[in-house]
């Protein structure tokens, strides 16, 4: 076992107060010099002419565009690396806001449901379409006019319109916190759920979890997807995918072995799934971590 950046990660202490609900700092600059890091508090992050740096959300890496904005849940590892970006001019507005700004409760309610889904999925980062991106710019740029009460309501505005966006993109396949504040799940999901971390290393059927769950295929396949927002087979290869990832950041392990130990039947069929989903195959997403990781280890 080798040493994982994780255990490298810089806790930030954020400059919210208990007494601010968010914070907004806006920067010109033309590099990238803050270290990877997690803190508590949600942070939504926009960028402006910065392609070409590179975006790491847990265990998510990529070379970004010249618009950016990333919803970062709380304790997620994340930073921006200038790599290649050759922007003199970066333009940079981070938001963060205190995980329980929006009480449990509260977010339950029927009309903040979407808003609740975002932040769940924002445990894993986030990131908009440059349609979205486009569309909210204007109003994240002049949040910094409004004062008090306003500036509140401006936020969870923003918010919204972000949660009920199209095409947000889930980043990384690993939730970097023992505890989701928003997974309350239904005791059949929650069995599901388990009985993946327990079997992902081995063939699971639809067939196996629904009798698991005394329910038949088609009824089990609609609840589970109503209840997560995905389907069944989409959960199990998340997670094998989130189990493969960590094993190629911290072990010696080959591909191969990897491949197997997280489920998968073949080599070829691992590196396809892993390619489409990371956008790189399962060795390239090891340089680059091992990229990465020399920069902290």
């Amino acid at each position: 076992m080798r040493n994982s950046i994780y255990d490298h990660i810089m806790r930030e202490i954020t400059p919210l107060t208990q007494t601010d609900c968010f914070t907004m700092a806006i920067r010109v600059k033309s590099h990238f010099n803050f270290p990877l890091h997690y803190h508590e508090e949600y942070e939504l992050n926009f960028i402006m002419n910065a392609k070409g740096a590179q975006r790491v959300v847990g265990d998510h890496i990529e070379e970004i565009d010249d618009l950016e904005l990333v919803l970062v849940g709380p304790n997620l590892p994340h930073a921006w690396f200038t790599h290649h970006c050759t922007s003199r001019e970066i333009r940079e507005i981070t938001i963060q806001f205190h995980k329980d700004l929006f009480d449990e409760k509260f977010l339950r309610r029927n009309q903040l449901s979407l808003i609740r889904r975002m932040f769940e999925k924002s445990l894993r980062g986030i990131l908009f379409s440059r349609e979205t991106i486009e569309h909210i710019m204007p109003r994240i740029i002049h949040l910094n006019r409004k004062q008090g009460f306003d500036s509140v309501l401006e936020l969870m505005s923003i918010l919204h319109d972000l949660s009920i966006s199209r095409n947000m993109r889930i980043l990384s396949d690993n939730i970097f916190q023992q505890v989701d504040p928003w997974e309350h799940r239904s005791p059949r999901i929650e069995r599901t759920l388990a009985y993946i971390d327990k079997h992902f290393h081995r063939p699971i059927s639809l067939a196996e979890v629904s009798k698991l769950n005394n329910m038949t295929e088609s009824a089990f396949s609609r609840y589970f997807r109503n209840q997560t927002g995905i389907t069944f087979m989409s959960s199990l290869t998340e997670k094998r995918l989130a189990h493969a990832s960590r094993m190629l950041m911290e072990t010696q392990l080959t591909i191969a072995e990897i491949a197997y130990k997280c489920g998968f039947n073949n080599i070829s069929n691992f590196n396809r799934i892993f390619k489409r989903r990371k956008g790189c195959t399962p060795r390239e997403y090891r340089e680059r971590y091992s990229e990465v990781s020399r920069i902290f280890i």
